[in-house]
């Protein structure tokens, strides 16, 4: 700055109406009085009128522009096997086995492309922007012209296990893993709109047949992959990982290589600013399941963890009921047949394919044997609780008898703690990413400097109000409820079901001879839901019973209701079918 050469300048200040002028390195003038910074600057002729500067324009004395770095020519499609890279990792640390990402979602993610025409075939759907690296001359690539063999039987064991594709022949020179993966090379091609290449027309692309794949869609196909592997990891648990930051969903591009720049369109496809429902996620599992023609998958036996019997059991443990009811439920998933093979095993292209939801379905049983033993009508329980306190009181010594009035209080406590918890935690979330996105490649500067001072500022702010900006993440657990380490007799699981069980000759039967159905009447097929719930219409001690049972699946209540109604309608046919003839014959009488 030189301040001879700005007293030609002889303007007051708009600030300070002094004349006190000089200049800064990019040549425009300032007041030396309070530094304000004009629009003016002086015309420059040489380079010597500003000494100790660079030069970057005459007469205007802005800074042009760097040139935006440039990174890969990518695909979307490739973004996605990054986001499914890392969350078979993240799979595979917390204990899955390592054959889930080297084989079953490896060839998962294969045909997916392949069906879809994103890769490994002759005429990709993006091959006018970029020429496929594929040469004929390697052998890896060879069956690119067919369908591939995936999904064969491997005969074991266990039955089938792993995925057969060609596999084998893929070379294992990636540097992420064996997934396919493929460097785009730079080159001219850029996108203005995107930083993928494919980016305008992914988000545009509405081709019939075709499942469009999304970042809620990845979590199905691990789903699928986990269910293939028959992982002691059920879908409630996989989305309840994902909440808890163990599994990458949300947020997972800003783990993208540096050279993939992400903007524009981009952001619409990887960016999630709402947590993945179960029901959207089962869905898109049947749906994906079902695009990609995947034969039956490996038979759920008894032994298997996803067998209602053993669910039954981890969810009898996770509510703190007692363990005789095991028992009951196993009866219960014997009696409506829904322990057989056949019935559990998922078989996307039979002409009848029956999807079950494992977790869904072991709640419900457990919901249908509470309702056998107490009713829930907000009477008999509290009775049935009023003889188990007072045998407990007369006999301290021997096993005590199950109280459903102490359960639900002790239960309650611990819920609402939960539920509260759980609701801080969603409000405090932070949704923006440490890695900003921008619209454009020339916003880039710009979102990364508003980010940094929001960054600052909530440091400032954490300081002023003396509050730590980082929460310790919780190491993951297959429980959220822990009752066995409780020394204040608050732990139910060695009660006995004496209070609610006579015997009757040889036998023990319930003392309540009654049950109510859950729905009385299902809607016609061409209606979007099988049954409606309304909490107006049934009892307090059923409402808490399904909203604990929906918190600890992260699902809505009417869909637990649903699964319970399904269930009795295959248990109790008899009944069914009697207000099935009924209303025929009030038709037929109407006529």
């Amino acid at each position: 700055m030189d301040l001879e050469e700005a007293r030609e300048f002889r303007e007051r200040c708009t600030q300070c109406a002094a004349v006190s002028w000089g200049l800064t390195d990019e040549g425009r003038y300032y007041c030396t009085s309070c530094h304000n910074v004009t629009e003016r600057s002086k015309e420059v002729l040489s380079t010597e009128a500003i000494p100790n500067t660079k030069i970057q324009a005459i007469n205007r004395g802005l800074k042009r522009k760097k040139k935006p770095e440039r990174g890969w020519d990518w695909y979307v499609c490739e973004g996605f096997q990054h986001i499914l890279c890392q969350q078979a990792e993240a799979l595979q640390t917390l204990g899955v086995s390592p054959e889930l990402k080297s084989q079953v979602l490896h060839n998962l993610w294969r045909r997916y492309l392949q069906k879809s025409r994103l890769a490994y075939c002759r005429n990709p759907v993006y091959s006018g922007r970029r020429a496929a690296a594929v040469s004929d001359d390697n052998p890896s690539h060879s069956g690119w012209d067919s369908e591939p063999e995936l999904l064969s039987d491997f005969s074991g064991p266990s039955g089938p296990s792993v995925f057969d594709s060609g596999a084998e022949s893929q070379p294992d020179a990636h540097p992420r893993g064996p997934l396919p993966s493929s460097k785009a090379s730079q080159s001219d091609m850029s996108s203005v709109c995107s930083g993928s290449l494919d980016g305008v027309e992914y988000s545009l692309r509405k081709a019939k047949g075709t499942v469009k794949m999304t970042v809620p869609g990845t979590l199905a196909l691990c789903s699928l992959s986990l269910l293939w592997q028959r992982e002691a990891i059920t879908l409630s648990d996989l989305l309840r990982l994902v909440e808890e930051g163990h599994v990458p969903c949300v947020n997972a591009f800003q783990h993208f290589p540096e050279e993939m720049k992400l903007y524009g369109r981009d952001k619409g496809i990887f960016s999630v600013e709402s947590w993945p429902t179960y029901e959207d996620i089962y869905r898109k599992m049947v749906e994906v399941a079902t695009f990609l023609d995947l034969p039956r998958f490996p038979d759920i036996t008894e032994d298997c963890y996803l067998h209602p019997n053993i669910l039954c059991m981890k969810y009898l443990m996770e509510a703190n009921l007692p363990d005789e009811m095991h028992n009951f439920t196993c009866q219960v998933v014997k009696m409506a047949g829904l322990g057989e093979v056949d019935f559990l095993t998922f078989d996307p292209i039979a002409k009848k394919k029956n999807t079950v939801k494992y977790d869904v379905q072991a709640v419900a049983v457990i919901v249908i044997v509470l309702k056998l033993l107490f009713l829930l009508d907000d009477n008999l329980e509290w009775s049935l609780s009023a003889v188990a306190e007072t045998h407990n009181e007369e006999n301290k010594e021997d096993k005590p008898w199950f109280d459903f009035r102490k359960w639900y209080h002790v239960v309650k406590k611990s819920f609402d703690e939960k539920k509260r918890k759980l609701e801080e935690t969603r409000a405090k979330y932070v949704w923006k990413s440490e890695k900003p996105l921008y619209h454009s490649s020339i916003d880039r500067s710009v979102a990364y400097k508003r980010r940094e001072m929001v960054v600052n500022l909530q440091k400032q702010f954490s300081m002023l109000v003396d509050s730590t900006p980082t929460v310790t993440r919780k190491s993951p657990s297959s429980f959220q409820f822990n009752w066995t380490g409780d020394a204040d007799g608050t732990c139910f699981h060695g009660h006995s079901l004496q209070g609610a069980l006579e015997k009757r000759g040889q036998s023990l039967t319930t003392r309540n001879a009654l049950y109510w159905l859950s729905t009385q009447r299902f809607c016609r097929s061409y209606c979007k839901h099988v049954t409606t719930y309304e909490e107006s219409n049934f009892s307090l001690s059923y409402q808490f019973i399904l909203n604990f049972f929906s918190f600890l699946l992260r699902i809505n209540v009417y869909f637990l209701h649903e699964e319970v109604s399904l269930i009795e309608k295959r248990l109790f046919k008899t009944k069914y079918s009697k207000a099935k003839k009924k209303s025929s014959r009030s038709r037929k009488v109407r006529k």
